[in-house]
């Protein structure tokens, strides 16, 4: 539900080298990032709308929420998933790869069920679209950019990693300046990830020229990527501007 990020370059597909005009090289990206944020955004009303019935439904949250059994099996289900699509993508088939994006998009719907029982729904709503804006700017930044944006991920990685320790180490603390500090940081470690894996994806773009499969399993791969960031972005914007019931 939270944290997951698949930026693991040695599993992720590799761009190729190939000689292109500007013009086509252009074309080329701009009608791969769109086959992304198709899927991304497919996920994310796959993902809202399951969330939402979970929501409205007694007898789901009861089943998802009140058996912890359940809620933190489904947790390391989404983790196994992605660690999995991650590791095996290149060697599964297209409709395989889209399938399993799927399922965790179903999957995370069913645990993010929960905010609708934590949270009001105008505050859902507005964070939502406080955090399509905010990605939609920091993706369109790393879309654009001519500046290197790869020097970030490193630091990204570090800092995100710091903030989930800082988390867990906070469950048993339960101190409120931690929590503030490590929303906020949160909230910039996955605004920075935003501009950084689009413009990371760009390149993918190239990968699949000469295989229409490979190029599907690429823009799944990149439209996972940028949908593990949004996600967690709105989680850490709720924080913010969450209303509690």
């Amino acid at each position: 539900m939270e944290n997951f990020t698949p930026n693991e370059e040695a599993h992720e597909p590799q761009p190729r080298q190939i000689v292109l005009s500007a013009e086509e090289a252009a074309a080329i990206q701009t009608r791969f990032l769109t086959q992304v944020y198709g899927w991304m955004t497919g996920a994310l009303a796959i993902t809202g709308g399951v969330a939402m019935v979970v929501g409205a439904s007694p007898e789901l949250q009861e089943m998802v929420v009140g058996n912890r059994l359940v809620f933190w099996g489904l947790l390391l289900l989404e983790l196994f998933i992605v660690g999995y699509l991650g590791a095996r993508l290149m060697n599964m088939s297209a409709s395989q790869a889209i399938g399993a994006f799927a399922a965790y998009s179903v999957i995370n719907g069913l645990t993010l069920g929960i905010i609708f029982m934590v949270y009001t729904a105008d505050s859902i709503a507005s964070t939502f679209f406080v955090t399509a804006g905010t990605f939609g700017v920091m993706s369109a930044y790393g879309y654009f950019t001519r500046t290197d944006l790869s020097r970030w991920g490193n630091l990204l990685l570090m800092a995100l990693i710091g903030v989930i320790i800082a988390t867990v180490v906070n469950l048993f603390l339960q101190n409120s300046m931690l929590y503030w500090i490590t929303s906020m940081l949160g909230v910039f470690i996955f605004v920075g990830l935003t501009a950084y894996d689009t413009q990371k994806i760009k390149e993918l773009a190239f990968v699949g020229l000469e295989d229409e499969e490979v190029d599907r399993k690429a823009a799944v791969w990149g439209a996972l990527t940028l949908y593990l960031d949004f996600v967690n972005l709105f989680l850490y914007l709720l924080r913010f501007f969450g209303r509690r019931k």
